[in-house]
């Protein structure tokens, strides 16, 4: 039987939707017993999310001053104590998670396994390769702890309702000193947040400037949805790089998404190909994005945009 570990992904004291995702993951290895591990100063408030997930068998919480923030070099030792005898360890396929399993893997002496797409079994899984346009199987030792990321975009949010039984974890484990917590530096917005919103309206170099960039943020919230760029859109200084969509920025699967003045490069693509349904609005007729898009209407964003909105009322 396996025995799964999943590292809580948690900011300002509330579960990001991302470890739902990975449990998800984990429910599809068969006869798995998956716990989840909160690093925190304060865990109790995350750990009590983290059990009402259905599927999870038990929430381990870790309090520990030194974890009040996510830094990998503090985490990654205190993981790998508290994986001692689970069979896998899963992070989300986020920044956070990008940060940490490389470290923990580190640690243990093992390989990691990135961005599992799905599971084949226990060992054996799938993952993209060539920014998506090639999927490949991977299979892990059998012999060794499973180090992996989860691509969350691919994987559903495990459903709530559950009661799983919190326990309280001490780790005799010496953190290291030589790095340190100075500031957060986040963006701050009443929009929904970009990697977990179910609606997303992009904006890419079409949308012709900074200040034109303002239609996008008048419709996202006309529809209460979060915002997103193209790389085009953010090399060109439109809007921050946090809101960059893509293989070199944020990867994401909302229920509906709407790509405004956004041609469709590859590296775009591969950040929305797991999207529900994707709405494409160019002005060029031939623009890739309306290959994979659902809905596409060609024509001026400045007219289109307008008539959508009159028609939302």
């Amino acid at each position: 039987m396996s025995k799964i570990l999943i590292i809580a992904e948690h900011l300002n004291g509330k579960l990001n939707p991302s470890t739902a995702r990975c449990v998800s993951c984990a429910q599809a290895i068969k006869a798995a017993a998956i716990d989840v591990l909160v690093l925190a100063d304060a865990p109790d408030a995350i750990a009590a999310e983290a059990a009402k997930i259905a599927g999870v068998s038990k929430v381990l919480a870790v309090a520990n001053p030194a974890s009040a923030h996510a830094l990998a070099a503090v985490y990654a030792p205190q993981v790998v104590a508290a994986a001692s005898g689970y069979s896998h360890v899963f992070a989300p396929s986020t920044t956070f998670g990008k940060d940490v399993a490389p470290r923990v893997a580190a640690l243990l002496g093992v390989a990691q396994v990135s961005d599992i797409m799905s599971v084949v079994d226990a060992h054996t899984f799938t993952r993209p390769i060539y920014a998506g346009n090639a999927i490949v199987t991977v299979q892990a030792p059998a012999d060794q702890t499973v180090v992996a990321t989860v691509r969350t975009a691919s994987w559903p949010a495990a459903a709530g309702g559950g009661s799983a039984p919190v326990e309280a974890l001490t780790l005799n484990v010496e953190v290291p000193s030589h790095t340190r917590f100075v500031e957060l530096a986040q963006g701050s917005s009443e929009r929904p947040d970009l990697q977990s919103a179910s609606k997303v309206v992009s904006g890419g170099r079409g949308v012709g400037s900074a200040e034109n960039f303002a239609i996008i943020f008048k419709l996202a919230d006309k529809i209460g949805a979060a915002v997103g760029a193209s790389r085009a859109a953010v090399d060109a200084g439109y809007v921050p790089s946090d809101l960059q969509v893509g293989q070199t920025g944020k990867i994401i699967a909302p229920e509906l998404y709407v790509a405004i003045g956004i041609s469709g490069a590859i590296q775009h693509l591969t950040g929305i190909k797991d999207a529900g349904t994707i709405v494409a609005i160019n002005k060029d007729a031939e623009a890739p994005i309306y290959e994979i898009a659902d809905i596409g209407l060609v024509g001026d964003l400045f007219k289109i945009i307008p008539e959508l909105e009159a028609a939302l009322g």
